[in-house]
Protein backbone atom coordinates (compact mmCIF):
# COMPACT_ATOMS: atom_id res chain seq x y z
CA UNK A 1 0.00 0.00 0.00
CA UNK A 2 3.10 2.75 0.95
CA UNK A 3 4.16 2.39 -2.68
CA UNK A 4 1.10 2.81 -3.91
CA UNK A 5 0.83 6.54 -2.12
CA UNK A 6 3.14 7.70 -4.87
CA UNK A 7 0.31 6.85 -7.34
CA UNK A 8 -2.17 8.72 -5.07
CA UNK A 9 -0.01 11.81 -4.57
CA UNK A 10 -0.30 12.04 -8.44
CA UNK A 11 -3.87 11.80 -8.55
CA UNK A 12 -4.48 14.43 -5.51
CA UNK A 13 -1.83 16.63 -7.24
CA UNK A 14 -4.07 16.45 -10.77
CA UNK A 15 -6.83 16.93 -8.90
CA UNK A 16 -6.18 19.95 -6.87
CA UNK A 17 -4.52 21.62 -9.90
CA UNK A 18 -7.66 21.24 -11.59
CA UNK A 19 -9.29 22.44 -9.06
CA UNK A 20 -7.38 25.42 -8.92
CA UNK A 21 -7.25 26.28 -12.91
CA UNK A 22 -10.73 25.95 -13.05
CA UNK A 23 -11.13 27.60 -10.20
CA UNK A 24 -9.15 30.77 -11.44
CA UNK A 25 -11.35 30.32 -14.86
CA UNK A 26 -14.43 31.50 -13.13
CA UNK A 27 -15.93 28.11 -13.17
CA UNK A 28 -18.88 28.07 -11.10
CA UNK A 29 -19.72 24.69 -11.95
CA UNK A 30 -16.33 23.26 -10.83
CA UNK A 31 -17.34 20.30 -8.25
CA UNK A 32 -14.40 19.32 -6.28
CA UNK A 33 -16.16 15.54 -5.23
CA UNK A 34 -16.70 14.81 -9.05
CA UNK A 35 -13.41 15.40 -10.38
CA UNK A 36 -11.49 13.50 -7.50
CA UNK A 37 -14.36 10.59 -8.34
CA UNK A 38 -13.63 10.94 -12.30
CA UNK A 39 -9.31 10.59 -11.45
CA UNK A 40 -9.26 8.09 -8.95
CA UNK A 41 -11.86 5.75 -11.75
CA UNK A 42 -9.26 6.29 -13.91
CA UNK A 43 -6.82 4.61 -11.67
CA UNK A 44 -9.29 2.40 -9.88
CA UNK A 45 -7.26 -1.17 -10.77
CA UNK A 46 -3.78 0.39 -9.69
CA UNK A 47 -5.45 2.19 -6.42
CA UNK A 48 -6.21 0.38 -3.09
CA UNK A 49 -5.71 3.17 -0.74
CA UNK A 50 -8.89 5.83 -1.94
CA UNK A 51 -9.15 7.44 1.84
CA UNK A 52 -5.72 8.52 1.53
CA UNK A 53 -5.82 10.13 -1.75
CA UNK A 54 -9.36 11.90 -0.63
CA UNK A 55 -7.94 12.95 2.80
CA UNK A 56 -5.33 14.61 0.91
CA UNK A 57 -6.68 16.19 -1.84
CA UNK A 58 -9.96 17.78 0.80
CA UNK A 59 -7.34 18.72 3.24
CA UNK A 60 -5.35 20.93 1.10
CA UNK A 61 -8.44 21.99 -0.60
CA UNK A 62 -10.20 23.16 2.82
CA UNK A 63 -6.56 24.22 4.76
CA UNK A 64 -5.44 25.79 1.54
CA UNK A 65 -5.43 29.36 3.04
CA UNK A 66 -3.66 28.13 6.38
CA UNK A 67 -1.34 26.75 4.31
CA UNK A 68 -0.67 29.30 2.55
CA UNK A 69 -0.34 31.63 5.64
CA UNK A 70 2.62 29.07 6.42
CA UNK A 71 4.03 28.75 3.80
CA UNK A 72 4.25 32.38 3.01
CA UNK A 73 7.10 33.65 5.26
CA UNK A 74 9.47 30.65 4.53
CA UNK A 75 9.50 31.57 0.93
CA UNK A 76 9.38 35.92 1.38
CA UNK A 77 10.62 36.54 -1.71
CA UNK A 78 7.96 34.35 -3.76
CA UNK A 79 3.88 35.61 -2.88
CA UNK A 80 2.04 32.98 -3.07
CA UNK A 81 0.30 33.90 -6.07
CA UNK A 82 3.41 34.55 -7.87
CA UNK A 83 4.98 30.73 -7.43
CA UNK A 84 4.03 28.48 -10.29
CA UNK A 85 1.18 26.73 -10.13
CA UNK A 86 2.38 23.14 -9.90
CA UNK A 87 4.81 24.28 -7.27
CA UNK A 88 2.35 25.79 -5.08
CA UNK A 89 0.41 23.22 -5.22
CA UNK A 90 3.06 20.41 -4.81
CA UNK A 91 3.91 22.79 -1.36
CA UNK A 92 0.31 22.74 -0.26
CA UNK A 93 0.39 18.92 -0.48
CA UNK A 94 3.56 18.46 1.27
CA UNK A 95 2.89 20.97 3.89
CA UNK A 96 -0.38 18.87 4.58
CA UNK A 97 1.13 15.80 4.91
CA UNK A 98 3.85 17.08 7.78
CA UNK A 99 1.15 18.80 9.43
CA UNK A 100 -1.56 16.81 9.24
CA UNK A 101 -0.61 13.13 9.41
CA UNK A 102 1.26 10.93 11.62
CA UNK A 103 1.58 7.84 9.16
CA UNK A 104 4.34 8.90 6.61
CA UNK A 105 7.69 10.00 8.30
CA UNK A 106 8.70 13.69 7.33
CA UNK A 107 11.49 12.58 5.43
CA UNK A 108 9.40 10.68 3.29
CA UNK A 109 6.94 13.29 2.75
CA UNK A 110 9.53 15.85 1.12
CA UNK A 111 11.46 13.45 -0.90
CA UNK A 112 7.84 12.39 -2.06
CA UNK A 113 7.66 16.31 -2.93
CA UNK A 114 10.58 16.77 -4.49
CA UNK A 115 9.66 13.84 -6.92
CA UNK A 116 6.47 14.94 -7.78
CA UNK A 117 8.25 18.74 -8.29
CA UNK A 118 10.67 16.09 -10.64
CA UNK A 119 8.45 14.85 -12.61
CA UNK A 120 5.59 17.87 -12.93
CA UNK A 121 7.61 21.57 -12.22
CA UNK A 122 10.29 23.19 -13.57
CA UNK A 123 14.11 22.53 -14.27
CA UNK A 124 14.60 23.67 -10.37
CA UNK A 125 11.19 23.18 -8.73
CA UNK A 126 12.77 20.03 -6.94
CA UNK A 127 15.46 22.44 -5.31
CA UNK A 128 13.00 25.01 -4.35
CA UNK A 129 10.64 22.56 -3.00
CA UNK A 130 13.34 20.83 -0.67
CA UNK A 131 14.18 24.24 0.03
CA UNK A 132 10.36 25.28 1.81
CA UNK A 133 9.58 22.12 3.00
CA UNK A 134 12.60 21.31 4.48
CA UNK A 135 12.23 25.02 6.52
CA UNK A 136 8.91 23.81 7.08
CA UNK A 137 10.19 20.77 9.12
CA UNK A 138 12.65 22.80 10.98
CA UNK A 139 10.30 25.25 12.24
CA UNK A 140 8.26 22.53 13.10
CA UNK A 141 10.27 20.11 14.89
CA UNK A 142 14.13 20.92 14.68
CA UNK A 143 14.33 18.02 12.52
CA UNK A 144 16.80 18.42 9.72
CA UNK A 145 15.73 16.67 6.56
CA UNK A 146 18.13 14.18 4.53
CA UNK A 147 19.60 15.50 1.15
CA UNK A 148 17.28 14.72 -1.03
CA UNK A 149 17.81 11.61 -3.33
CA UNK A 150 19.49 12.74 -7.49
CA UNK A 151 18.03 10.85 -9.54
CA UNK A 152 19.02 10.90 -13.37
CA UNK A 153 17.95 13.59 -15.71
CA UNK A 154 15.63 12.46 -17.91
CA UNK A 155 16.23 12.47 -21.48
CA UNK A 156 14.77 15.12 -23.46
Amino acid sequence: MASNRHLGRIIALQTLYEEEFRHDAGDAAFDLNKVLERNIKRYEALVDDVDFIEKLVKGVSTKQADLDAVLQPIAPEWPIDQIARMDRIILRMGLYELEHTTDVPPKVVINEAIELAKAFGSENSSKFVNGVLGTALRNKTGEEPEPAKKTPKKAT
